[in-house]
């Protein structure tokens, strides 16, 4: 697998589109359409970036050796995303905007 198809996966798994996953992290969405389709090469920059907006393992997102992400595994965290991604599409964006709409609440209360 290329570092371009594990930037894929990376906004797969975050389950962003293109558009959000590329705002971002400042670039354009035809830059992320090309990266994703290899035919942009990815360059140090964009690596940085990634790994430090999305949380992700630098040597993970070079080789693809170890865990995507740089958190310490979480039970709760991984039984979430394990659910999560056991629903449909539609079910996970509503999920996905539950969530918003808590965060918009707890930070209002903040």
């Amino acid at each position: 697998m290329s570092i371009n198809h594990r930037i894929k996966q990376v906004r797969q798994v975050l389950n962003l589109s293109q558009a959000k996953f590329a705002k971002e992290i400042s670039i354009s969405n035809g830059y992320i359409a090309g990266i994703e389709l290899e035919k942009r090469n990815v360059n140090d920059r964009l690596i940085r970036l990634v790994c430090i907006t999305f949380h992700v393992r630098e040597n993970w997102l070079r080789t693809g050796d170890g865990s995507m992400f740089e958190e310490e595994s979480d039970p709760f965290v991984e039984l979430a995303f394990a659910t999560f991604k056991r629903l449909k599409p539609e079910y996970q964006k509503y999920i996905l905007n539950q969530i918003e709409q808590l965060l918009e609440i707890q930070n209002k209360e903040e």
